[in-house]
C-alpha cells in the first residue's frame, strides 16, 4: 500500500513532494500524487521519477487533502472506505467537523493552515487535531509539514487567526515591497535597482530578526535615531494610521476565515 498520497497536483502538492523527497522522509516508490489535469500529471511525473502519478485516489496508508475547498468534500467521500487510517487536509477554511462528516468516523484527521513559502520550504504551518487523532497522529502531521517550514500546534479554534497572521502575512509583506519599490522609482532610481534593494532589505531583515536575540520592536528602536532619517519615515507611517491597519488587516482575515468555515 501506497505510505502518503497527495491528492492535489497544484503548486502546494508539488512543495510537499519536493521537501518530502528531499529529506528522505520516503521513497519515491513510497509515494504517490493524485491530480486530475492530463498536462499536470505529465510535469509531476518529469519532476518526481517514480512516484506514482494517478488521476483518481489510491488505497493509502495516509493521505494529504491539497485540494480547492470546494473539492474537499468530493474527495473525503473518494477516500472514506479506502483503508485510509489519516488525514492531513491543508484546504482552508474546511472545518474537522465537515472533513469527519465527509469521511467517516474511525480515520484520524489533522486539519493544517500552512502558506504559501512553503513552496521554498520556508513556510509556517499551524496543524489542529480532530477528536480520533492521538498524538501520534499530530506529529505524522507535523513530520510532513516539517519538510517544507516549521510547524506549531493550535487548538482548531485559533486556526482562523492563524489564518489572517501567517497565511495571509506574505501578502502584506508582498505589499509593503511593492511600495517600496514604487518609491524608489519615484525617488530616481531603476525599478531593476528599487526591486534588489527592497527585496534584499527584507531578506535581511527577516534573517536579522530571526536571529537576534532582541525582538521587532527592540530591533526597530536601534535602528532609528532621533530626529534621523528612519524617524522621519516612521513618523508618516505612524500618522497614516499603518501600525492599526495592520492589526486590522490580521483580523479582518481572521473573521473571513470564520465565516468562510461557517459556509
Amino acid at each position: 500500500m501506497i505510505r502518503l498520497e497527495i491528492v492535489g497536483g497544484g503548486r502546494m502538492g508539488e512543495a510537499l513532494l519536493g521537501g518530502l523527497l528531499a529529506a528522505g522522509w520516503a521513497e519515491p516508490g513510497e509515494l504517490a500524487v493524485v491530480e486530475r489535469l492530463a498536462e499536470r500529471r505529465a510535469q509531476l511525473a518529469e519532476l518526481f521519477p517514480g512516484v506514482a502519478v494517478l488521476d483518481e485516489p489510491a488505497p493509502a496508508e495516509g493521505v494529504v487533502i491539497a485540494v480547492k475547498p470546494n473539492d474537499v468534500a468530493d474527495t473525503c467521500r473518494t477516500l472514506a472506505g479506502s483503508g485510509v487510517e489519516r488525514v492531513l487536509s491543508i484546504a482552508a477554511g474546511v472545518t474537522i467537523a465537515a472533513l469527519t462528516e465527509a469521511l467517516g468516523e474511525g480515520i484520524a484527521v489533522v486539519r493544517a493552515m500552512p502558506n504559501t513559502p512553503s513552496l521554498v520550504r520556508m513556510g509556517a504551518s499551524a496543524i489542529a487535531a480532530g477528536a480520533s487523532a492521538s498524538s501520534a497522529d499530530l506529529d505524522w502531521a507535523a513530520s510532513i509539514l516539517e519538510e517544507v517550514g516549521i510547524v506549531v500546534r493550535v487548538e482548531e479554534s485559533d486556526l482562523d487567526i492563524v489564518t489572517g497572521l501567517s497565511g495571509s502575512g506574505p501578502a502584506y509583506v508582498f505589499l509593503m515591497v511593492e511600495n517600496l519599490i514604487l518609491a524608489g522609482v519615484a525617488g530616481g532610481l531603476t525599478r531593476e535597482m528599487a526591486e534588489l534593494l527592497a527585496t534584499q532589505t527584507l531578506l535581511g531583515a527577516a534573517t536579522l530578526l530571526h536571529s537576534s536575540e532582541d525582538d521587532a520592536a527592540a530591533l526597530r528602536e536601534a535602528v532609528t535615531s532621533p530626529g534621523g532619517t528612519t524617524a522621519a519615515g516612521l513618523r508618516v507611517l505612524g500618522e497614516a494610521g499603518m501600525p492599526a491597519a495592520i492589526v486590522d488587516a490580521v483580523l479582518a482575515a481572521a473573521e473571513r476565515s470564520r465565516e468562510l468555515g461557517r459556509s
